[in-house]
């Protein structure tokens, strides 16, 4: 599964030192300029998982493979993106291919680093963010609109539905309000929008890139405050991207070692990559052998047909049978040996309903 979180914030918030920081990349520009990014960068990161080196302790394989998940660093908005303004819709454009979004807003103070606007305020920011989003979508939705009026007066029922919808959405966004708020309203036909390719459909999180100070005594409720209480069940991560850029230098052991200092044990990417996984209701099964220990990204809910169709889908059409070990009963019996001895190995069918961390082997008949 291709997880992929696209980085959008206004210019010199530190989207670019976060991207470097957390892909351990040099390639995306961070100067104290805006419209530094032109292209969007893209860096592929391993998802932090103490479970995989501790199956790999007992397992000694030849490779180790983590879950990863791909950062796209979007070239800073302006007020009037969607209009063209700034670096315009071209940008815009790039959001719509990612899985999730990740809202990065200024919460420190520098002196040396110019802000757009003169002045730190992330309530202000993310307004700015979310307008624009909101007048991209109002743009497409009215162009889809007279796409589809016409096909709808022919008398085309699924024209006619999607006609329906669109004016739904475009009512909503007139009022600036996200499509997301259609959700509960539409219930299951919610999926529906899917089609329509929107920005404001897609699942996002808050980074507030604050000091290593606040970062350390990070408090949720007042940074919540700061945004007016708004979206009070999105996710926000807190992280200090300059503490990211150093914990990028460092080897693991000199890394825990900081973190430690720190008063934590987990790095900001630790937390963003957690949070994304729980925003998107995804979750993680081990495939663990002498020649490789895998991570796996599938959806909580996955049945086990469907787990063994993330390795490739002959493995889901000619599924059999899954032999399976809690996470948990592989480490506490020293490896598969052990559990099964120990009576901890189940064999799952085709509707088991795989759990977080399951260590999972599959049978299959092509």
């Amino acid at each position: 599964m291709n997880l992929k979180i696209g980085i959008v914030g206004l210019p010199n918030v530190g989207k670019s030192t976060l991207f470097n920081a957390l892909t351990g990349a040099k390639n995306a520009a961070a100067e104290n300029f805006p419209f530094c990014t032109i292209e969007p960068n893209v860096g592929i990161v391993n998802v932090p998982d103490k479970r995989i080196e501790k199956l790999a302790e007992i397992v000694k394989p030849e490779k180790v493979q983590y879950s990863v998940v791909e950062f796209v660093d979007i070239a800073g908005l302006v007020e009037g993106a969607s209009a063209g303004e700034g670096l315009g819709n071209k940008f815009l454009s790039h959001i719509r291919e990612c899985s999730a979004i990740a809202h990065v807003l200024r919460d420190f103070d520098d002196p040396d680093v110019h802000h757009v606007s003169a002045k730190v305020d992330p309530h202000e920011d993310f307004e700015v963010i979310l307008t624009e989003l909101v007048l991209a979508d109002l743009e497409s939705v009215t162009k889809q609109i007279e796409r589809v009026s016409k096909k709808a007066r022919s008398g085309d029922k699924e024209a006619k539905a999607n006609l329906e919808l669109l004016e739904k959405i475009r009512g909503i966004l007139e009022k600036g309000e996200l499509a997301s708020s259609l959700k509960d309203e539409l219930g299951e036909d919610y999926a529906e929008l899917k089609k329509f390719h929107l920005l404001t459909t897609k699942p996002f999180l808050v980074v507030a890139n604050t000091s290593e100070e606040n970062f350390i005594n990070f408090d949720e409720a007042k940074f919540r405050e700061k945004l007016g209480n708004k979206f009070p069940n999105v996710p926000i991560v807190p992280i200090c991207a300059k503490t990211e850029a150093e914990l990028a230098e460092l080897d693991p052991a000199e890394r825990a070692e900081f973190l430690a200092e720190l008063g934590t044990d987990k790095s900001g990417l630790e937390l963003l990559t957690q949070k994304s996984f729980e925003l998107l209701g995804l979750q993680s099964y081990f495939t663990a052998g002498v020649k490789e220990v895998r991570a796996w990204t599938i959806y909580k809910g996955d049945t086990a047909p469907q787990a063994a169709g993330a390795i490739h889908t002959d493995f889901e059409k000619g599924f059999i049978k899954a032999d399976t070990i809690a996470y948990e009963d592989f480490v506490k019996y020293g490896g598969e040996a052990g559990a099964k001895e120990a009576g901890k190995m189940r064999m799952e069918g085709k509707d088991y309903i795989v759990q977080d961390g399951d260590v999972m082997h599959f049978k299959f008949n092509v």
